[in-house]
């Protein structure tokens, strides 16, 4: 029987810290530490809440980021 992968370390990364940045900046510094999925979605969009490691999320009006959570 093969082992259970285990999943990669979540970037030690503070979501706050994206607040107010350009939607381009917050994208290329969320790559550069390490999310895997970087996903901007314009204010009142529906989404599936489902947790997934790895994923930044940012909430972006006018190209600016007003919200950021993780999962």
């Amino acid at each position: 029987m093969a082992p259970i992968p285990t999943p990669s370390a979540q970037p030690d990364d503070t979501p706050g810290a994206y607040v107010g940045l350009t939607s381009e900046t917050a994208e290329r510094r969320a790559r550069e530490r390490g999310w895997d999925t970087v996903r901007a979605l314009p204010p009142g969009t529906v989404i599936t809440m489902e947790f997934q490691r790895g994923r930044i999320n940012f909430e972006v009006d006018g190209g600016v980021v007003k919200r950021c959570w993780i999962g």
